[in-house]
Parts: C-alpha cells; structure tokens; sequence
C-alpha cells in the first residue's frame, strides 16, 4: 500500500429506507465529491437476527451464521437478496468508488452453520458468538473459500475484525493466497497493539492497519487534557516506514463520537486532530457516515451509534436529506461539513498525499508550547507549506522558526512562517 486512500464506513441499515437500494447514485455522488475512494458497507455478510443469544435487534454485524448470503432485511424483495447486492456493487463502482466489506476470522455467531471448525465458548462477553478454531485444518481452508466468494462478487477488499485473536501467520498465508488471485484487493486490519503493527504488516499481509493505539488515543488523550502533543512526535517517530501502512480515524463503530458529550462534545474541538490525521503524513483515513455533519449519538448508549439496534441518528437523517435534495443539514452541520471538504481536498493534493513531512516542534521557542501545539511542514518539488495544530484552548499567533536543515532539503528560501490560530484549531501557511 503506497498511496493515501479515503474510507468510509456506512452501515446500510442506518442509511434512508436501510436498504440496498438506498445507497442509490445521490449517495455515490457525494461520495466521490467529498474525495472518498473505498466504500465500507459494514454488516453485509449474513449475521444471526430473531434469535434467543442476538445481542439487540436485528443483532450485530459480527455474529455470522452464513459467510455465503447477505441479510435479507437490507433487501426490498429479500428472495432477490443477492442481486439486489450486486446491483448495489455496480453502482458503486459506476461512480468511480471502490467497496469493502467485514471479514471477521476470530468468531461466528452461535448459530453458525458451515465448514468452520468452532469452539463452544466465546472471547470476553461476545455472548451471541463463538470462536473459531484455527488450529484446525477445516479453518483456513474455508477462510480461503470465504474470501474468494467475496472478491468473485466484486468486493474490493476488507475490513478485518480483532486479528490479533488470530494465528497471524495462518491468517496471513490465507490473505496472501486471495491476493495472488485477486492482486488489487485491499486489506485492513483491526490491530491494537503497536507491537505488533510490522508482524502483520509483513507476516500478515495487510496493507493498512488501525493506528488506535498511537495517533487515535493520544489525539484524544490530548483533547481531554491528559497527553501531550509531544507524543505525535514519537508516534511518527516509532512507525518509521510503517506509516503509509497507518489508516488514521477519529470516529468508527466501536469508537464514541466526538460531539458527544462522552468525547468532546463538539466537533468543533478536533479540527486540530482532523488537519494532524489528513495532513501530517502518507497514511490513510477513515471517515464515519455522519461525522461530517457533527453526529452525536444522541439516541445511542455512551456516544456511540449502536451496532445492535435499528436507530435513526439525527445526523445522518439530516444528511441523508441534504443529498437527496439539498436540505436537512442546519448552519451548524453545514459549517462542519464545508470544514470536511476542505480538509479532504487538502489532503488529496500531491504535497499533502506523497510530499516529504518535517516534523518541526523540535526547534521552536517560546511562546510554542509542545504540549499543546503541534507544527510541521509538507514538500515537494513545487510547493511548500507549514501547517500548525493549536490543541490548545486559547488563541496563539507566532513565527514558526524554519530550521536551516529543512530550508536545504526543500529549497524553501523563508526562515519563518507567522502564524495566527484560534483555540482548537489549525493554519496553513503557504511557504
């Protein structure tokens, strides 16, 4: 994986009717236009729904019982299921957009019915699955058939569930193998400990890894007040050539949302994160349906947008009508959303997507404060430019000192760059 990409997690069935045909052309177009690349449908395999162990209703995503269909709710004619599904794949790749799907190798659901071999116990409190067993040849085997079946359907690539409850080196061959037969599927890996990032970079084969445990939990830690900007530094730092494997987020399904009062409580709060994940380096990003609009899972449990229940979140109702025909997003959404778009095409210009990065908090005097700001520059044959992240909750206006080891590198000829930011926000300067 070398080239930065843009995801976008949807669950189909919190989207308009929650059907298929839902994801209709308006959608795609918008898609496309925000600079999104790879559509991720979470919660298209076949999942257990109307049983005694589902944990809510219709259940969760990842509680298969049948690798080889799709849930029949999220068709409008459900004996047509299938091509309802591939119709949706056309239009899809119509628009110029690629697709993804869940691929969960650690459990199925307790009802599962098929050639896995599985445990009778589950990991922590997943009570609606059970583990599945990859000392046994059956596993991979059937994993393999799993993935072709997929990929001969059109899907794109994968979204991975909790690989690191998998024998890397087993899942590996099997992704591998897949990928050998379909060379451009994409691989992405749920990975928590930065441990083991390179393991399944290398032995794995996944192309983009979650960077949770580095970029996602110190911006965060950073908006609480609890962790220092200091500590972006040494993340870049420890992923060395990794980082372009990294995929960044700040929301997804198991994550809260920021404008919940459970995270910042407003999107306004993380432009400062959103410009260091889009903007600092090569790693890709992941999007989540309605961030761009400042959902906050106002109807949900903790911050979150529930897996387990049918919900309609105010956030993507609002969007939702707003690309159906201009209306729904209030000031307030279409502010955060114009914001989004900038930053999205920023971020897809050659000097922000491939060009070098200097991380420059190392050589700043004060009034810079290095636990709460955070500078850099971006380069490349044609243009330069700084960009300062203000985490802190008072305005900042300095000049950023650009050290002659970068003027040399770059053939930038300015030795500074002033720079004016609000509280929580961020500035582009061109150098």
């Amino acid at each position: 994986m070398k080239n930065k990409c843009f995801i976008y997690q949807l669950l189909p069935r919190l989207w308009g009717e929650g059907k298929f045909s839902s994801c209709d052309e308006r959608l795609l177009s918008y898609l496309k236009g925000l600079g999104v690349d790879y559509l991720w449908l979470t919660g298209i395999p076949r999942h257990a729904s109307g049983e005694g162990f589902v944990k809510g209703d219709p259940g969760s995503p990842y509680a298969i019982c049948d690798w080889y269909d799709v849930n029949p709710y999220l068709a409008r004619t459900p004996g047509r299921r299938m091509e309802e599904f591939s119709a949706l794949l056309s239009r899809i790749h119509g628009s110029g957009l690629k697709c993804l799907v869940d691929f969960i190798p650690n459990h199925v659901a307790c009802n599962y019915k098929g050639k896995l071999a599985v445990h009778d116990y589950c990991d922590g409190d997943w009570t609606d699955t059970r583990k599945v067993d990859w000392s046994d040849p059956r596993t991979p085997a059937e994993m393999l058939e799993i993935l072709r079946f997929w990929a001969a359907k059109g899907v794109d690539g994968f979204r991975c569930d909790m690989v690191e409850l998998v024998p890397c080196s087993a899942l590996g061959n099997v992704i591998k193998t897949v990928k050998r037969e379909y060379p451009g599927l994409l691989f992405v890996a749920e990975v928590y400990s930065k441990d083991n990032y390179a393991r399944y970079i290398s032995e794995g084969g996944f192309d983009l890894l979650y960077d949770k445990s580095g970029a996602y939990d110190i911006l965060r830690g950073i908006n609480a007040g609890e962790r220092s900007a200091r500590e972006l530094s040494w993340n870049w730092q420890f992923l060395g050539d990794m980082q372009h494997n990294m995929l960044n987020f700040l929301e997804n399904h198991d994550e809260q949302r920021i404008a919940s009062p459970w995270f910042a409580g407003s999107a306004d709060a993380m432009w400062p994160a959103l410009a260091f994940e889009l903007l600092f380096n090569d790693a890709s990003f992941m999007l989540y349906a309605g961030q761009e609009v400042g959902e906050d899972a106002a109807e949900g449990y903790e911050g979150r947008t529930s897996i387990f229940n049918w919900c309609r979140p105010a956030g993507l109702v609002a969007l939702h009508s707003y690309i159906a025909d201009s209306s729904g997003l209030d000031r307030n959404r279409r502010h955060i959303l114009k914001r989004y778009r900038e930053l999205f095409a920023l971020a897809a210009r050659p000097v922000f997507a491939s060009g070098s990065v200097w991380d420059l908090c190392y050589c700043q005097p004060a009034p810079f404060n290095p636990d709460r700001h955070f500078a850099f520059v971006r380069y490349n044959g044609r243009n330069a430019y700084a960009v300062f992240c203000n985490f802190d909750s008072a305005p900042v206006s300095l000049s950023l000192h650009l050290p002659k080891e970068l003027l040399s590198a770059s053939g930038i000829t300015k030795k500074e760059a002033a720079v004016t930011v609000a509280p929580d926000d961020y500035s582009i300067v061109k150098l």
